[in-house]
């Protein structure tokens, strides 16, 4: 994209990476040649020493390191420090933090440390960046560094694939992404997989080809005979709040669509109802889940946008050489099958620290808040851990709704609300507002929300 341009022919970028998990992971092992990811921190010296190994660093060349002093000076000394706190490296010579511990609280405070420092952050923790992005990224440019979406997942990407877009003047009617995992269907089974677990659904058969049959129809037959498996995430409406920082699109509802779909249907669905497809407008972010048969090729998880067909002609061409167009014609989608998490993202890395240059907007706006609602009736005492791969809690749903300062009676971020307990009861269906909770006053989060808040609503 126009973004990936030459960097300088020397010097390389210093990096030091908090959190290991699967993104972490990827970034270490890749051994990007321009990256020199010198120190590593987890939840505690131990694992983070465990990853670099995994990552086939000797042992000879870690240090396990407990507190400045020590980690000081093995830094000097050429060795890779593993340790379990960001506080015991802040001050060695690094360009750039990765935080990518997924932990809202944690990554917070690692952000704000980071910046405080003057060091570029490139925030893979989405659940930070869907609570205080666009306020990090305005103080850290005050401080004349740069806090950065990363290549690898799909917020950046998108930003990226729609600004492309939006240059060569294409008119959006629709991007998002796919979710995470496809539904597969097996017609020899008759049965529907995705994330691990399958259904029976006999009927789906009937279900997998578009045809002429109208489109809402087919949307909710199918959502329907998949009734048993998620099709609600909250890291799909994270992520696309994260994007909307950065580019003017807006959810059709506040919960997404979320279509089971073919690939080639996407630009029929995602076309506004009078082209044939569900939305009211133009502009509008969403996710669908990737629907396939064992074999096909998947969407792996990568972003579209989907664009107004003005030129005939061009497009018929464009539609003989496989571009994918709606069944009328009036849309086309153009797409990237693809998120690799830390396998790339050093463009984001080297973007920052060598052009000063974020892989999102230079200067972010909140526009969208993801916040939490009760699936169930949530007593007082509750406590709204979140968990698992998704960050996901327990009987507490999300919709994204218009940014808005934080205030006692309105909804409260989602990822604000996680791991606190309730103070007062929620009925189901309620949005859990700030009122709710039982907060912290010395919460990093609620404070860069804040400054947020008083940063962009004077708040």
């Amino acid at each position: 994209m126009y973004r990936h341009t030459l960097y300088p022919a020397s010097g390389n970028v210093s990096v030091c990476l908090v959190g290991t998990g699967a993104f972490g992971r990827s970034l270490l092992a890749h051994r990007v040649p321009r990256l020199d990811i010198g120190i590593a921190v987890d939840m505690d010296a131990a694992r983070a020493a465990a990853a670099l190994r995994a990552a086939g660093i000797p042992d000879a060349d870690i240090a396990i390191c407990e507190n400045a002093e020590t980690a000081a000076r093995a830094f000097a000394g050429g060795r890779i420090i593993a340790t379990g706190d960001l506080a015991h490296v802040i001050d060695l010579p690094f360009d750039l933090l990765v935080e990518a511990t997924g932990d809202p609280e944690a990554g917070a405070r690692h952000t704000d440390m980071a910046v405080s420092n003057g060091r570029h952050v490139a925030l893979v923790s989405k659940e930070v960046d869907s609570v205080v992005g666009p306020g990090l990224a305005h103080v850290a440019a005050e401080r004349g560094v740069v806090v950065t979406p990363v290549d690898g997942d799909q917020p950046s990407l998108l930003i990226d694939l729609v600004t492309w877009a939006e240059l060569l003047g294409f008119e959006i009617v629709a991007a998002g992404k796919a979710s995470e995992y496809d539904f597969v269907f097996d017609p020899a089974t008759a049965t529907l997989a995705s994330n691990g677990e399958a259904i029976s659904v006999p009927e789906f058969s009937r279900l997998m080809d578009l045809g002429d049959m109208e489109v809402e129809t087919l949307i909710a037959a199918r959502a329907n005979a998949a009734a048993a498996l998620p099709q609600r995430a909250v890291p799909d409406l994270c992520e696309m709040g994260v994007v909307s920082h950065s580019i003017d699109l807006l959810p059709d509802r506040s919960d997404f669509h979320c279509p089971i779909a073919r690939i080639t249907e996407v630009p029929t669905i995602f076309s506004t109802r009078q082209e044939g497809g569900i939305l009211a407008g133009d502009r509008r972010l969403d996710v669908f889940h990737c629907l396939r048969l064992p074999g096909e090729v998947s969407f792996a998880g990568g972003v579209f946008v989907v664009m107004r067909c003005r030129d005939a002609e061009s497009w018929k061409m464009l539609a003989e050489k496989g571009h994918i167009l709606s069944r009328t014609g009036d849309t086309a989608m153009i797409y990237l099958p693809r998120h690799l998490l830390g396998l790339e993202a050093a463009t984001s890395i080297l973007d920052a620290v060598l052009l000063k240059r974020s892989s999102g907007a230079p200067d972010p706006t909140p526009r969208l808040d993801l916040i939490a609602v009760a699936e169930a009736d949530l007593p007082a005492g509750t406590l709204l851990s979140a968990s698992g791969h998704h960050h996901a809690i327990e009987n507490v749903g999300s919709a994204l709704i218009p940014a808005a300062p934080l205030a006692a009676d309105a909804p409260a971020p989602f990822y604000l609300v996680a791991n606190r307990k309730l103070a007062k009861p929620v009925r189901e269906g309620e949005a859990i507002a700030l009122g709710h909770l039982e907060l912290d006053p010395n919460s990093h989060l609620l404070r860069l929300r804040k400054q947020q808040d008083a940063i962009f609503f004077n708040a």
